[in-house]
């Protein structure tokens, strides 16, 4: 079990390191040099170990790409549009047929390389409409599944108050994917959840999926065999305020976090989250199971390498 340093060994399967803000800019401010070599560094230092890069429209996926090419074997990427942004079809040059089509190429072109891992991130967003209209939203789901179908990438979802939608389209289309696909930062109710499960697909946990109470006993019952983490950094950090604090009393001391007034190099940003941050969602999970951090580490590990392959072979 675990790696031949016995260290902890984790895959972050959800991290949005195109972001802006891994480079020092803020809503289009740079407030300090980048440091995104060292948020990668931080990361690998405490067993994070791969990458997926999330694609969430098509110059992310792009950029998500580019990113998988410069740290080959580290980091991956997905490929796909966000339920939020799939306005986007409509608004493309050429129309939908032309974003269609850029995203096929993009994504066949990077799996075929290695860079591409997961075709998302996709799915159905009812919290926020104002966003993308729902017709627009259903539309160009099911257009991106065809393309996954077609490329044969497994899915990378997003799923926010649309379990019923959500469930009759990938039906549809899940029996002509074998490695099926991830529900990604996880905040839905058990049952959504033991649905999700039923389809043959993995539920992704991070900060966010541990919020409330209700959320901690959802991650309670995610069976082992379909679990995996991430962060979603910069998004979904853990704080003191949520349910999960109670169960981080063993976790290891994260680097030191500054507010990015005075960003120094080698500490953390406060409000930043970031990749290194990994092994306190895992400490997490194992103390709500009442399993040890190893078993998590090495399911998430185990589930996330059968996916996605990710330059491993599965043990």
């Amino acid at each position: 079990m675990g790696s031949q340093t016995g260290q902890l060994r984790y895959v972050d399967i959800g991290i949005n390191l195109g972001d802006p803000v891994f480079r020092g800019e803020y809503h289009g401010t740079q407030r300090h040099e980048s440091d995104f070599n060292d948020v990668l560094q931080r990361a690998l230092d405490v067993g994070c170990k791969k990458f997926m890069v999330t694609g969430s429209d098509l110059k992310e996926s792009q950029h998500a790409v580019q990113i998988a090419k410069d740290h080959p074997g580290v980091c991956y990427a997905t490929v796909g549009v966000h339920p939020c942004s799939a306005k986007q079809f409509d608004t493309h040059p050429g129309g939908p047929s032309a974003l269609i089509s850029a995203l096929r190429d993009l994504a066949k072109t990077a799996k075929e390389s290695g860079e591409a891992v997961a075709f998302g991130e996709i799915g159905l967003d009812y919290d926020r409409l104002f966003l993308t209209p729902k017709d627009q939203q259903l539309k160009y789901f099911e257009a991106q599944l065809e393309l996954a179908v077609e490329i044969q990438l497994p899915l990378f979802l997003h799923s926010r108050a649309a379990s019923e939608d959500f469930e009759r389209l990938l039906g549809a289309v899940l029996p002509q994917l074998p490695k099926k696909g991830l529900v990604h930062s996880f905040t839905g109710t058990l049952e959504e959840m033991e649905h999700m499960i039923a389809l043959g697909l993995d539920v992704g946990v991070n900060g966010c999926s541990l919020k409330t109470e209700e959320n901690v006993e959802v991650v309670r019952a995610i069976p082992l065999e379909h679990l995996q983490i991430e962060t979603d950094g910069p998004w979904c950090e853990m704080r003191p305020s949520h349910a999960s604090a109670k169960y981080l009393k063993d976790a290891p001391v994260l680097p030191k976090a500054v507010k990015k007034e005075k960003f120094s190099k080698g500490l953390m940003v406060k409000g930043r989250n970031e990749p290194a941050t990994i092994p306190h969602v895992a400490y997490a999970i194992a103390q709500i199971k009442g399993i040890t951090v190893e078993e998590v580490c090495e399911a998430a590990w185990r589930n996330s390498i059968r996916m996605f392959g990710l330059g491993e072979t599965a043990e």
